[in-house]
């Protein structure tokens, strides 16, 4: 199986790569359209700023070509605010694969709560509302590690949803393309049964 991770200018590559590996596949990090189509499988991470990585992928013309791509494509964290409509994060028009919206997390409404909670949403929190491909094994009692400041509304493509100061999206799905806002990667056996069940699409 030839998997390709997908380079652009966003942190968090060799973190993915080492998790592949440690599945027994030695994945392909390439910006090169031609590698990207012809791969079985395509990974998207990314930590960085919306407006820079778009700049990147139009740079490529690799915003043209990833919502075109058919096999099973995957979105992590800044890849899958990336694979929505807009973001608030550099007022960043995306890819539209999934027609929503990232907003950011209210500051102010974190510290009206009575948890005190923080932006950003940093650490462990579970999955809740289960119902895409690639969450099988996994129940509610499971926990995964989400770093961002930044979130996608819930819609019609969530198959997976957290809550942290308000319900969002931790995991979208629509036809070949899955995303998830947390990083499986650094998730422990959770996050190592997402990246096999991805696999074995």
């Amino acid at each position: 199986m030839k998997v390709a991770i997908l380079r652009y200018n966003a942190g968090n590559t060799q973190s993915v790569q080492y998790a592949l590996e440690r599945l027994g596949v030695t994945p392909l990090v390439t910006d090169d359209p031609a590698l990207l189509t012809s791969a079985d499988k395509v990974i998207f991470p990314g930590v960085g700023h919306a407006y820079s990585a778009m700049n990147y992928l139009k740079s490529k013309q690799l915003d043209q070509l990833i919502p075109q791509l058919k096999q099973p494509f995957l979105g992590i964290c800044l890849g899958m605010q990336l694979l929505c409509e807009h973001s608030e994060e550099g007022d960043t028009a995306c890819l539209g694969v999934f027609p929503v919206k990232v907003v950011k997390f209210d500051a102010h409404l974190a510290q009206q709560q009575s948890a005190k909670l923080k932006v950003p949403h940093m650490g462990w929190n579970n999955l809740q509302e289960m119902n895409g491909k690639i969450t099988k094994g996994l129940t509610a009692n499971d926990y995964v590690y989400f770093v961002h400041s930044y979130y996608v509304e819930l819609a019609d493509y969530t198959t997976a949803q957290t809550d942290h100061i308000v319900p969002f999206s931790a995991m979208l799905e629509k036809d070949n393309f899955h995303a998830a806002q947390f990083h499986p990667e650094k998730s422990s056996q959770q996050g190592s049964q997402i990246i096999q069940n991805f696999l074995e699409l």
